[in-house]
């Protein structure tokens, strides 16, 4: 029963990584067709989304089942439940990737990139896309030190996200009301992205340190 147990613990990490990947995809796509205005790319996005959404739902139940059959307890309990709250972190990556493509979509054949704040997104979508590679590193490999990579990439996109609304502020910001909401909706997609791959490296730093799932100082709002 041990064996089938870890076996059951090992498919899981595999899924979670599969999901991560999927979500490193959807995120470098999203970015690229919000840089260019390219539709057909943002459309990728918004139809993969639904892919990632049923993996995380099979992922979820797979979980369920473990908990049921297997009724882990302690540390086991731990990385079982730690699954279910990254899936979640996952999906919610996912679907913010899709955010970032339908507004690509709303805009076209417009640029949804604001004049005057084109290097600024530009900046913000390649540190998504760090930020998601590590973290399906760091889901696999379970590398500690990329946990750091993670936090450092999202002090980063919190800098360039005040950037942007200090931008758009300013009495030197002459956009459309319709531009100021686009910087402001996409700015903060960017940044959000790269908190919730801060949540789930968390959760990894923790677990694999020995800490109990909900440490001090921690939030459990993802």
């Amino acid at each position: 029963m041990r064996e089938v147990f870890h076996q059951s613990l090992e498919d899981v990490q595999g899924r979670l990584v599969e999901l991560a990947e999927l979500v490193t995809i959807a995120i470098e796509k999203a970015t690229g067709a919000f840089g260019t205005s390219d539709v057909a790319l943002a459309e990728q996005v918004i139809e993969s989304d639904a892919e990632i959404d049923e993996k995380a739902h099979d992922l979820d139940e797979l979980v369920i089942e473990i908990l049921a059959r297997q009724q882990p307890v302690a540390r086991d309990l731990r990385i079982v439940v730690m699954a279910l709250r990254v899936s979640a972190s996952l999906e919610r990556m996912g679907d913010i990737a899709e955010h970032i493509a339908q507004l690509t979509r709303l805009r076209f054949p417009e640029r949804a990139v604001p004049r005057g704040l084109k290097s600024t997104f530009d900046k913000m979508g390649t540190l998504d896309v760090a930020a998601a590679k590590k973290l399906s590193e760091l889901l696999r490999t379970e590398d500690l030190t990329l946990v750091d990579d993670i936090r450092d990439i999202d002090a980063e996109t919190d800098d360039l996200h005040v950037s942007v609304f200090e931008k758009v502020l300013s009495d030197s910001w002459a956009g459309e009301p319709s531009q100021t909401v686009d910087a402001t909706l996409a700015s903060r997609y960017h940044e959000r992205f790269v908190d919730h791959a801060v949540s789930v490296a968390k959760k990894v730093q923790y677990l694999a340190e020995g800490g109990e799932f909900y440490p001090t100082g921690e939030t459990t709002n993802v």
